[in-house]
């Protein structure tokens, strides 16, 4: 009897035990009522002749929850499993991340491998085209050939929004012609404190001139060419699709506060309370918003004790209730799952939060399984989806993606002499002359021995930075077509004058010695949390090449080529005069322009300069940590 009753409890636990775990692999692996009935097509979205929202309303009521939420998932092109998940998982967007390419890195290949992805999304039950992005931050700077422009910073300098514009439509157009739709700019951050390795990407920590040249910034690239008015047009295609980047308070984070282990400030806490974020840092996404921006992306950093992408308040209540966004908002690379163990609870506290789109940016099959999972447990709702893909849809239809067919490429405009002359006097304007001690510059005709050293002085890679071929950059004369900053004096001088080069500044003859001395140093490239450095200095070897330098000539121009104010005070009064360059990119001939006068300096300080580094961080106004003078103060320049 005892062992009848015994063998019942356990057949019933086995039964129970199995049914549970049907259950769970059911919700688990994709059971779903909308996998069986699968709604009619509504072809209303494919008329061009109705208005965008009846579009998206009949697109929306055309899909199942599994495509729907595969258009909220961004991958890695790299980490596709097979190319044909775009269709089985219904693919919202790739990504170029990290420097990656195609096999082939020219207009020619970027253009291929974007097609060839293109047609697979083309062949899915609705054919929704996908978004595909790059960070092409100071141009579509992987691709071989491209028109490498300054980075934000150097920008920053110009003050000059009409030429940021235009640089913007041009890097739109290069995109365009390598199949990219969706660039990963403008950036809007506020740097107080030189020791991050991101400065560079900024324009300035000045709110009201990240305002206006993000604003400009973001017009080149979506609208090029068009008046105020014709902007008002909501039907008006974009070029390519903006991102406003990173939302929100990047430039404010404590020192030593990072989460990621590898760095010190990227990444970290940001200290500012709620008044300052919206007095400082809200702003210029207000402006960019009005203007028309249709992506945001929520940076890695942390506000009081919670992740930025876990925000409700700020990404929901702040930015699409208060603000009025219409458009997606997309997570940073990994940004919704790096240090979470749980990634299901990581997935739904961020879309629950307010991300419409997840840069995964690679396992994308768990992603999509846990999000059906989530919204069949009711963890997330229909409606929360129904509202990210709709945002979603919205920026296809303004790049017309579903309506025009894929023009023929277009190589002739990528690094055109147009453009090039356009990034060349983007140098020109950027470059900040801090000190000039009995006029040494402008270089004068009657100057006809000169000797030129430091590392930067014939090194694109250098003069280029992070983001260009590679997501660290480059060191040494890797960009086809770039013309480093010794290429563009020699060229200029002519051989009217006597030029003689060493990168170490060892002459044969230092005791004969030349008129004139140019000391091209600065920073090797790097990106992100990489560059968080304590003490942003010189290296030895660039001291020791200006101090060679000074030993065997008249005068010596130090030129600096960095993403950011280095700490010079030590050694700035032995030089007879100073130039700040930034991060020119590919046309360092434009350095020369000002060295010989054919461009007057014109550049300002887009942000503070220190004078040591227990100023850090240095507040909007102007003032330092340790309430000491600066070395320079923003919108310094001769």
């Amino acid at each position: 009897m005892i062992f009848a009753v015994h063998k019942s409890l356990f057949v019933a636990c086995l039964f129970f035990l199995a049914l549970f775990s049907v259950v769970i692999l059911l919700l688990v692996y994709g059971w779903q009522t909308d996998e069986f009935v699968i709604p009619e097509i509504d072809a209303r979205y494919l008329d061009t002749s109705l208005p965008t929202e009846v579009r998206i309303k009949s697109l929306l009521a055309s899909m199942t929850q599994k495509e729907k939420i595969g258009q909220m998932a961004l991958v890695e092109k790299n980490s596709l499993v097979s190319i044909t998940d775009i269709t089985s998982y219904g693919l919202g967007g790739l990504l170029s991340g990290s420097g990656s390419k195609p096999e082939l890195n020219t207009v020619e290949g970027w253009y291929t491998m974007v097609s060839e992805f293109q047609r697979e999304a083309a062949t899915a039950r609705l054919g929704i085209p996908l978004l595909y992005g790059s960070d092409a931050i100071h141009g579509h700077a992987h691709m071989e050939g491209a028109t490498v422009f300054p980075h934000a910073i150097g920008l920053g300098a110009t003050g000059d929004a009409e030429l940021v514009e235009k640089l913007a439509a041009a890097t739109a157009l290069e995109l365009k012609a390598a199949g990219v739709n969706w660039n990963f700019a403008p950036n809007l951050d506020q740097p107080s404190d030189i020791r991050w390795g991101r400065i560079y990407e900024a324009f300035s920590d000045d709110l009201l001139l990240v305002s206006e040249l993000g604003t400009a910034y973001l017009k080149g690239l979506q609208t090029p060419g068009l008046t105020n008015s014709e902007r008002t047009n909501k039907t008006e295609r974009l070029e390519v699709l903006g991102t406003l980047k990173h939302y929100l308070g990047l430039g404010d984070m404590k020192w030593n506060s990072s989460l990621n282990k590898n760095f010190r400030i990227d990444q970290g806490v940001t200290v500012a309370d709620e008044v300052a974020l919206r007095e400082r840092y809200l702003p210029p996404f207000e402006a960019t918003v009005e203007a028309g921006a249709l992506v945001v992306m929520v940076g890695l950093n942390t506000w009081g004790d919670e992740r930025l992408v876990k925000n409700t308040y700020l990404i929901t209540d702040v930015l699409k209730d208060e603000l009025g966004f219409t458009g997606f908002v997309v997570s940073d690379w990994y940004g919704v799952h790096e240090g979470r163990k749980n990634r299901f609870m990581a997935t739904i506290e961020a879309i629950n939060a307010g991300i419409d789109m997840v840069m995964l940016p690679y396992d994308y099959q768990n992603f999509v399984r846990h999000l059906m999972w989530a919204n069949r447990l009711g963890l997330v709702s229909d409606e929360r989806i129904d509202d990210a893909v709709r945002r979603i849809l919205r920026a296809k239809f303004a790049l017309g993606l579903f309506d025009e067919p894929q023009k023929p490429i277009n190589t002739e405009i990528v690094g055109s002499p147009a453009h090039r002359a356009l990034a060349r006097e983007a140098v020109a304007k950027s470059a900040v002359l801090l000190k000039n001690e009995a006029n040494v510059l402008p270089i004068q005709s009657v100057v006809k021995t000169i000797r030129v050293a430091g590392s930067a002085a014939d090194n694109v890679g250098k003069q280029s930075g992070a983001w260009t071929i590679e997501w660290q950059g480059i060191d040494g004369n890797w960009l086809p077509g770039a013309t480093s900053i010794l290429s563009g004096i020699k060229a200029r001088v002519g051989d009217d004058v006597l030029l003689e080069y060493d990168v170490q500044g060892n002459f044969k003859d230092p005791n004969a010695k030349a008129e004139l001395g140019i000391a091209v140093v600065g920073e090797k490239p790097y990106a992100e949390g990489w560059g968080d450095r304590e003490y942003p200095v010189l290296s030895n070897e660039d001291l020791v090449a200006i101090e060679r330098l000074q030993a065997s000539s008249e005068h010596v121009v130090v030129i600096i080529i960095s993403g950011r104010p280095l700490l010079i005070a030590n050694e700035v009064d032995s030089w007879d005069a100073l130039v700040a360059a930034w991060l020119p990119g590919s046309e360092g001939a434009g350095v020369s322009d000002v060295l010989f006068g054919d461009t007057p300096f014109s550049g300002r300080l887009p942000l503070p300069w220190p004078n040591h580094a227990e100023q850090l961080p240095i507040t909007a106004g102007g003032v330092t940590a340790d309430q000491t003078p600066l070395l320079y103060p923003r919108g310094f320049g001769l």
